[in-house]
């Protein structure tokens, strides 16, 4: 009798721990579904937000689309006034593909260092270089480029201020630089060692295995790294709004001043009434932007998957 109470006992603390295995299976699948469905929920609400906020000066003020988006005037506060955002699109393309040209290389090839040419010392000295550049607010990076790039760059223009094109690129190409760099690091050493050994063992040297192995291999999460990199630079706006001039009129070389369409939005909005013509077109604004970082994103994920390897 004894021994079969104890088999049952011990029967029913297995069955026991069974249910609670399951339990505990179901709770962390209906929490983790909850957090996605979160996320989802506030991305769709978001964007329609957005979608109905920037679609009113259109559908309601009676703005033309077309002049919206292909006139270089913008004057809301004119007698016979204007809404032509093209230097904005114009300026907010500029500053994020030349500052992408300049940090995605750099990044790339610190990644490439600290995994394959120096995987011990080189961490150990440019890992805390990154982590401190992460951490640093934005604001600081555009203090910095005013207080120091800005008149550096005055020294080479004929007249007026250092605030340009330029000095907005450089800003967010040292923001940005530390994203690319250390998801690319991941992405070097996440590849699997049997790549370098198979290399190796065919006579390539490490040059050739870095270049033609190794990138090549890594190449779609490397775009991935400057995608993110460039969608920061993208969206940024004080950094930005400190060094680049914020002017009305599209630039004609990277000396001259620009405005992007995130900084005109945060100069602009607080100085408008809620409803009004100019409010809604600054949604608009927000609107392209959301539209054109969408676009960009896969344009760049197209381009990467062609690269697979």
């Amino acid at each position: 009798m004894i021994n079969n109470r104890e088999n049952m006992s011990v029967s029913e603390r297995l069955i026991s721990s069974r249910q609670n295995r399951q339990l505990d299976e179901v709770r962390g699948r209906m929490i983790v579904t909850a957090c996605a469905l979160i996320m989802i929920a506030a991305s769709v609400a978001i964007t329609i937000f957005l979608g109905v906020k920037g679609l009113q000066s259109f559908l309601v003020n009676g703005v033309s689309p077309i002049e919206f988006l292909t006139s270089l005037n913008w004057n809301p506060t004119d007698a016979d006034p204007k809404y032509g955002v093209l230097p904005f699109i114009f300026g907010s393309f500029a500053v994020t593909i030349l500052s992408a040209l300049i940090a995605a290389p750099l990044g790339i090839a610190g990644a490439i260092f600290m995994t394959e040419i120096a995987p011990n010392w080189g961490k150990k000295v440019l890992q805390p270089v990154i982590e401190l550049l992460v951490g640093i607010p934005s604001v600081v990076y555009g203090f910095i480029g005013l207080t120091v790039l800005v008149p550096f760059i005055a020294h080479f223009k004929s007249s007026g201020t250092g605030h340009s094109l330029l000095a907005g690129t450089i800003v967010l190409s040292v923001m940005i630089l530390p994203t690319i760099t250390s998801i690319s690091a991941d992405a070097m050493a996440s590849l699997p060692k049997s790549l370098r050994e198979g290399s190796y063992a065919l006579g390539a040297t490490r040059w050739q295995t870095i270049r033609k192995v190794l990138v090549p291999a890594a190449f779609p999460t490397l775009m991935t790294a400057v995608v993110l990199g460039m969608a920061r630079a993208f969206g940024e706006a004080l950094a930005v709004q400190m060094v680049i001039g914020n002017t009305r009129v599209l630039p004609e070389s990277l000396f001259d001043t620009a405005g992007t369409l995130t900084t005109i939005i945060t100069l602009n909005m607080g100085h408008t009434t809620y409803g009004s013509v100019e409010n809604n077109t600054l949604w608009s604004m927000g609107l392209v932007l959301l539209v054109m970082s969408f676009l960009f994103i896969l344009l760049i994920r197209y381009l990467s998957s062609r690269r697979k390897v």
